[in-house]
């Protein structure tokens, strides 16, 4: 048997996916062969292939936009209760008299990455034997790739956990061999068919959106507003199509395949990085995998 752990892309709601895999892998002893995450869910791989879920949730609840933007393109303000991103203009202002591709820049989650994805890790990771991969869009060329951890150095590997992550035109772009690569979602927000080609028999995939659509989003009052909205419908749409084809996929295979939604609708906006609702996320992730596991009496049943 070979089980594999997917996460799904989602900012800052990572968080929740973060208490869901510490209750899997702490509580239910859960032991994965194969790691696979798109834009967040990259980042919590190689944590998460050394069982490192203290330092993971450090992480994930003690940072904020700085931590994440060398130029921020947001402003961020309250309305009726729900923070609403408008435009920075001195900064995007900023990175266009710069000759910048993209509206804001991400180089500070670059620094964040190789702080604490260490070569340490790297090596243990390979050293142990656990395949963990992330998911790229070449821009470029209009292909998902899956960039496995067997097969990179370690500033390769950091590069593509931060391309992966770098939701554009916000964003960074990473330029590497001669093409242009960004967030993984805009391919494969939740890449399960992947971990059934790598081998995988049984997969436990945490998808940080609700089962049925919930949201009735305020109207855009902003150009950055809108085109959040457009994103998030498109990459919504995509993630169903992800999700289709990996069930498919794993009754083709014959793959036991767990689903973990969220519950509720955690934020409209997951570029939005604060501290306080993510270090909930977690908390909130934890305790809806554990109240899951006892509503049945004998057996977890995640996809209910």
């Amino acid at each position: 048997m070979k089980r594999a752990l997917v996460i799904s892309g989602g900012g800052s709601k990572g968080a929740f996916a973060g208490g869901v895999a510490q209750f899997l892998m702490e509580e239910k002893k859960r032991k994965y062969d194969l790691f696979l995450g798109s834009s967040t869910g990259s980042l919590m791989v190689s944590h998460l292939a050394l069982g490192m879920i203290d330092e993971l949730k450090h992480l994930y609840t003690n940072v904020d936009q700085k931590t994440i933007f060398s130029n921020n393109p947001f402003l961020i303000r309250k309305i009726h209760g729900e923070k609403v991103i408008s435009i920075n203009h001195l900064n995007t202002f900023w990175n266009f008299i710069n000759g910048r591709k993209t509206f804001g820049e991400s180089k500070n989650l670059r620094k964040l990455i190789k702080r604490n994805i260490t070569e340490e890790m790297y090596q243990q990771i390979k050293y142990n034997n656990i395949e963990s991969v992330v998911t790229v869009s070449n821009l470029s060329t209009n292909k998902v790739e899956y960039k496995s951890i067997n097969d990179c150095t370690y500033n390769d590997f950091c590069d593509w956990i931060w391309a992966s992550c770098n939701y554009a035109p916000f964003m960074s772009v990473l330029v590497k061999d001669g093409c242009q690569y960004a967030d993984g979602g805009f391919g494969c927000i939740v890449p399960i068919k992947e971990a059934i080609l790598r081998g995988a028999t049984e997969i436990d995939a945490i998808i940080l959106e609700t089962k049925v659509t919930q949201i009735n989003r305020i109207q855009s009052k902003n150009p950055f507003s809108i085109l959040f909205d457009i994103f998030d419908f498109m990459l919504e749409h995509v993630e169903r199509h992800n999700i289709t084809i990996g069930k498919l996929s794993a009754s083709d295979y014959n793959v036991k395949l767990n689903l973990y939604y969220t519950p509720t609708v955690l934020t409209t906006n997951s570029l939005v990085f604060d501290k306080k609702l993510m270090t909930k996320w977690w908390v909130q992730g934890y305790k809806h995998a554990q109240l899951k596991y006892n509503e049945f009496t004998n057996e977890f049943r995640p996809n209910l």
